[in-house]
């Protein structure tokens, strides 16, 4: 029977997929992957951790030798404050150029710059921090004039520990920072223009748009950078392992909780303490991440 020829109300003989049905086919790759890689691994971890090495209940035993080693102290300390560093710097720069790029996204120089910011985040985290290890020895780095008008002769007076949450800052915020400007120059271009034509009427300028309409427009995206930023920065572990080999343990390879629990794991062959360490940051990125949500509204009607 023809389209035409079917009665009225009469059921197509095509299948459709229910509603919901298609967003379920989209995500369920992505759900095996996250309870394989990531729910799985933390349940292992949570049992190593309150297990002793004859897989008998230790109760908190094992945190307790972590918080007891000499190390620990020191990592907690140097973890902290990259955090400050780092999450600072993402807010104010990121924000503020996300902020500059929408003023100029008329202008050809808009999409060159988007393109520029982009670029580094193209490079894995290793990848990147090679890429910073030769820009940071004054003997072959092509802004070796500029290391040594600040002082610096040499790779091991670059990398002096007391350099390093800077320069791990700088190295995090030339990968990762690309692609949050990006994120928040897509929120900027939401805003309706008509607020933001009623603001110019008014009479306000570009800080005030800025920072009456514009940055509070922004929270919810800032809250949700900040976020995932503080648990990435807490698992810290690529840019002072890599950097502690080039400069012959200058950097230490127990800078960070993440590279103290690998040392626990391989090196002391001590996996228990070292999934404590693990669940550790597990619960302070939780707990973090709850206060966050909880305090800015994050999941409010706008």
């Amino acid at each position: 029977m023809s389209t035409a020829a079917r009665p009225a109300g009469a059921p197509s003989r095509r299948r459709t997929l229910r509603p919901g049905r298609a967003g379920h086919l989209f995500v369920a790759a992505y759900v095996v992957l996250l309870v394989a890689f990531g729910v799985v691994p933390t349940v292992y971890a949570v049992y190593f951790a309150f297990t002793d090495a004859g897989d008998r209940f230790a109760g908190l035993a094992n945190f307790v030798e972590a918080a007891e080693d000499f190390r620990y102290a020191a990592a907690v300390g140097h973890v902290a404050l990259y955090l400050l560093f780092w999450l600072v710097s993402l807010v104010v720069f990121v924000v503020g150029l996300a902020l500059l790029l929408h003023r100029l996204r008329s202008r050809a120089g808009g999409t060159t710059l988007r393109f520029l910011f982009y670029i580094p985040g193209a490079l894995a985290g290793a990848a990147s921090v090679l890429v910073w290890l030769f820009m940071l020895d004054p003997s072959v780095s092509p802004v070796s004039f500029l290391l040594r008008a600040l002082g610096f002769d040499t790779f091991g007076e670059v990398v002096a520990p007391g350099h390093l949450p800077v320069l791990f800052t700088m190295i995090a915020f030339w990968t990762g920072a690309g692609g949050w400007i990006v994120v928040m120059y897509g929120a900027l271009n939401n805003i309706s223009p008509d607020l933001l034509e009623a603001a110019r009427i008014d009479g306000a300028g570009a800080w005030q748009t800025a920072w009456r309409i514009q940055i509070p427009l922004l929270r919810k995206w800032i809250v949700y950078m900040v976020i995932l930023a503080f648990a990435g920065g807490t698992q810290l572990f690529v840019e002072p392992q890599l950097l502690s080999q080039a400069s012959v343990g200058v950097a230490g390879r127990d800078y960070s909780l993440n590279q103290l629990s690998y040392d626990f794991a391989f090196q002391n062959n001590n996996v228990n303490t070292a999934a404590a360490i693990s669940v550790e940051l597990l619960v302070i990125g939780v707990v973090v991440a709850g206060v966050f949500v909880a305090r800015s509204g994050f999941f409010d009607a706008d």
